[in-house]
């Protein structure tokens, strides 16, 4: 049978480098997607070399593999966990989503080298429209908010690249905890904000992130300059760090008019036919 699988992009709020040590985090799906197909074949593996691999790491059939994207890669957008849930489920749709995450996470780690928690392919699984994931990395619960209409996010593009399998996520180990405990309090204050106290979560977050060591000096100096623009109410480096998205939160659509305006559209799918 002939597979499509499509898989959103995710965003995330607030809640940095908490995943791998049970924390929280607060991310929704927006559209921009991953698409699969997979196409039977009678012996032949077809496709790109890196998508092959991880499709005959699931146990894939003989096929031809076709993948269309427009989540950037290297931008701090998981362009990667959304192709190892493509994957999974292109192959084993039936799984439970909590096991489609955990099978995409083992291919980030086995075949990928991606050390990485476990945010990405929760937050791609798990999302729901007009509304923001809470999850808890402790006992793997998502609870879902509305987006308040005054949540308005764009993304700005640092230009600086990174590879998440090259990136020592033990940077800052004596700070480590701290950022935990104060990250994780920011994103329980984050449920009940308006749009301008998030704007000072946002910015305490990456001020906790730069002392954990996962920053860049040109990303901190691009976060700074877009604190202090007028009408923007806060800024902070997004994804595994050195690079990739800014994530800006805004008092309307008319500011920073170069960004991209992202919100809570993003829908996962799978279909199969003949």
């Amino acid at each position: 049978m002939h597979r499509l699988v499509r898989v959103p992009s995710r965003v995330n709020i607030i809640g940095e480098h908490t995943d791998y040590a049970g924390g929280l985090a607060l991310p929704f799906t927006i559209d921009n997607y991953l698409q699969l197909e997979i196409i039977p074949h009678d012996s032949d593996f077809i496709g790109d070399e890196t998508v092959v691999r991880l499709w005959q790491a699931v146990g894939g059939y003989p096929a031809e593999l076709v993948v269309n994207s427009n989540i950037p890669i290297g931008k701090g957008m998981s362009s990667s966990a959304a192709l190892c849930v493509a994957v999974v489920v292109g192959m084993m749709p039936d799984l439970e989503k909590m096991e489609i995450c955990l099978h995409a996470q083992r291919l980030e780690h086995e075949i990928l080298g991606t050390k990485c928690g476990l945010l990405d392919q929760m937050a791609m699984v798990f999302g729901r429209k007009n509304h923001a994931s809470l999850i808890n990395f402790t006992d793997l619960s998502v609870d879902y908010i509305a987006m308040p209409k005054s949540w308005c996010f764009k993304l700005v593009d640092s230009r600086i690249h990174r590879k998440l399998a090259d990136i020592d996520y033990r940077s800052n180990d004596d700070y480590r905890s701290e950022h935990l405990l104060t990250e994780n309090q920011r994103v329980t204050d984050a449920l009940s904000s308006d749009a301008e106290h998030l704007g000072v979560l946002l910015n305490q977050s990456h001020h906790s992130l730069m002392k954990l060591g996962v920053s860049h000096p040109e990303v901190d100096e691009m976060v700074k300059n877009l604190q202090l623009t007028h009408g923007v109410l806060g800024a902070r480096m997004m994804g595994g760090g050195y690079g990739g998205m800014i994530l800006v939160l805004v008092e309307s659509d008319k500011i920073l008019p170069s960004g991209l305006t992202v919100s809570s559209t993003g829908t996962f799918s799978f279909e199969e036919f003949s």
